[in-house]
């Protein structure tokens, strides 16, 4: 069986696994009463089914056992368990929410079995900025760093219906072109496998009857698969960048491009937090997401479809760039960028309280105003 077979068979193995188990964990979750209660906090106003996130988990080992042939190494042994970790600490977070340190302490151990691969080895920038060789040990501290910065990242954009999937699509996407065009076909298959995962629970994200959020179950096991595709990409060697569109050296900078909208709103929360000298964890609506939806009158699948189309122009742009320009422009051009986005969003910094008083001002004023224009409508009418 050739490539496009085994892909075209597992996009449709998975797809059609998430979307018949989900409606089954509903039902469930519903009988349990395990539902997400929205606070003060919440974009959503009703109770709603959560572990939406179960379905990725089995899907992949699933999925993973019929594409293993494809390894080149055996990454797979090192992904199983890391992928087990992650499910059992989100799957507790949602049913009991532990806290952040505890959490993190499972993302790292997670994230021990991957770099302990040789294969994820990030051995050289290729030239990025001058650097060429990079010693094992500081390879180890990157890499973990890395990862654990991309997994909560996506986990922190998780705030609105079908955001977390759109962007996650784009992601998926993106890298199975990439993998694909270096020869790396098992992890061509996997995107393919994260991105029938997510197509799938998108259509009950945003339903209005069979809602589901992913929840931390979800949101970890993908941004980690995202962390593992990144890292991989981070560490092919040369000879694999020959059929990709873009110039060795810009490999950062493509990384960055395909990751920019989870990396930047985590940088621009918790620059913001603690510019009001709060915890960078402490909850608020400083997210871009929120921005759209309170300030600028959004709905949840119009905010989610803008920062997406967002997301794919980003990149495109970069790849175009990376096909000839420096790193060092295309740093500056980057760093131009997030300066302009951050000033956009910058007079959106406002705490809590201010925000939610802001709401709640308006909602009166809109009640209001209704209030007055119906009396006026029936005088017109009279008259």
């Amino acid at each position: 069986m050739n490539f496009l077979e085994t892909a075209v068979l597992v996009f449709i193995a998975s797809f059609l696994l998430v979307y018949l188990t989900i409606p089954k964990i509903i039902g469930v979750v519903e009988y349990k009463r395990l539902m997400d209660d929205p606070n003060s906090r919440s974009s959503h106003k009703n109770k709603t089914p959560t572990l939406g996130g179960v379905s990725f988990f089995f899907t992949l080992v699933f999925a993973l056992f019929f594409i293993k042939d494809w390894e080149a190494s055996n990454e797979i042994i090192y992904l199983i368990p890391s992928l087990t970790i992650l499910f059992i600490i989100g799957l507790k977070d949602d049913l009991v929410v532990l806290s952040p340190g505890s959490k993190l302490v499972a993302q790292t151990l997670a994230v021990a079995f991957i770099i302990a691969n040789n294969s994820f080895e990030i051995e050289s920038l290729n030239g990025f900025l001058n650097v060429y060789e990079i010693p094992y040990f500081l390879n180890l501290i990157i890499a973990g760093f890395l990862m654990l910065t991309i997994i909560n990242s996506y986990n922190l954009i998780d705030g609105i219906d079908g955001l977390a999937s759109i962007v996650g699509v784009v992601i998926m996407m993106i890298y199975t072109t990439i993998f694909y065009l270096s020869g790396e076909y098992f992890f061509a298959l996997l995107s393919i496998t994260m991105n029938a995962c997510l197509m799938a629970f998108f259509g009950f994200n945003i339903s209005s009857n069979k809602k589901i959020f992913m929840g931390d179950t979800g949101s970890l096991i993908v941004g980690f698969i995202i962390s593992v595709l990144t890292l991989k990409f981070l560490a092919l060697k040369p000879e694999s960048y020959e059929g990709l569109p873009f110039l060795l050296e810009n490999a950062p900078l493509i990384a960055i491009s395909i990751l920019i909208v989870p990396l930047f709103d985590t940088a621009r929360v918790f620059a913001l937090r603690l510019a009001n000298k709060k915890s960078p964890l402490s909850p608020d609506r400083n997210h871009v997401h929120h921005v759209l939806i309170d300030f600028w009158g959004l709905s949840h699948k119009q905010a989610s479809f803008i920062i997406g189309c967002f997301n794919i122009l980003f990149v495109v742009l970069f790849i175009i760039l990376g096909s000839k320009a420096k790193n060092l422009g295309m740093v500056i051009m980057l760093v131009a960028v997030v300066i302009f986005l951050a000033y956009i969003f910058f007079k959106y910094n406002y705490n809590f309280t201010t925000l939610k008083q802001k709401i709640l001002l308006r909602r009166k004023m809109d009640s209001l105003k209704g209030k007055i224009e119906k009396p006026l409508k029936k005088k017109d009418k009279n008259d």
